[in-house]
């Protein structure tokens, strides 16, 4: 079993990678292959709309034709058995090259029928794993939960199965005394790091043998 992690996040040593790092730690205790890939090493952009996935009996129906540093990464997920998707969250949603990358994974393997079909060829487990500075309940005030929701529900309906993973009011720097940040109590931020985090990692580990099919 091979599991691929997607890094949203331009850190690649902090949160969202840390627990991407826990889900894949779990994923190889119970026997799978991991590989961690961060999107910000790699050039590429978002979907350009020239709907050559979309042509009938098309060279690239089905697969996406711009040819960038996405290309060999697209043809090993569609390989691999799980599929986990991690990003901070950035003025209410997922970080632009997470964005970028999630047009190119989900719309060429989308039939415009109806309803719509999947044309990826298999059902693998995937996930979201989210990390942002707002608590839960700022969260749910500002609207997150619509996203959540809608991108479990793509990522179902293209890979069949999807979790996510919330880790809120997150520790967002490493020395808040040199930042202009006084909206924020330290003393909370540091007890969330020291208290919840590490129980965030947990669940990611947990979430990475459940996406091995270790549960």
């Amino acid at each position: 079993m091979k599991v691929m992690a997607f890094n949203g996040s331009p850190r690649k040593k902090w949160n969202t990678a840390t627990l991407l790092e826990k889900t894949l730690d779990g994923a190889a205790f119970h026997g799978a292959e991991t590989r961690l890939v961060h999107l910000y090493d790699l050039d590429f952009k978002g979907c350009i709309s020239c709907f050559s996935c979309k042509i009938k009996g098309g060279k690239s129906y089905g697969t996406c034709a711009v040819k960038d540093d996405l290309t060999p990464i697209y043809a090993e997920a569609r390989e691999a058995d799980a599929i986990i998707l991690g990003s901070p969250i950035y003025f209410g949603d997922v970080t632009g090259e997470m964005r970028s990358f999630l047009e190119r994974l989900l719309f060429p393997n989308l039939a415009y029928t109806d309803p719509p079909q999947s044309l990826f060829p298999k059902k693998i487990r995937t996930a979201w794993v989210y990390t942002m500075n707002a608590s839960e309940e700022g969260a749910r005030q500002m609207g997150y939960d619509r996203l959540f929701e809608l991108n479990e529900r793509f990522m179902k309906l293209i890979f069949g199965h999807c979790t996510s993973l919330m880790s809120y009011d997150t520790y967002q720097f490493e020395n808040y005394s040199k930042m202009d940040a006084s909206r924020f109590d330290v003393d909370h931020k540091e007890k969330r790091r020291r208290e919840v985090f590490p129980m965030d990692c947990d669940n990611a580990r947990d979430l990475g043998i459940d996406m091995a099919g270790g549960q």
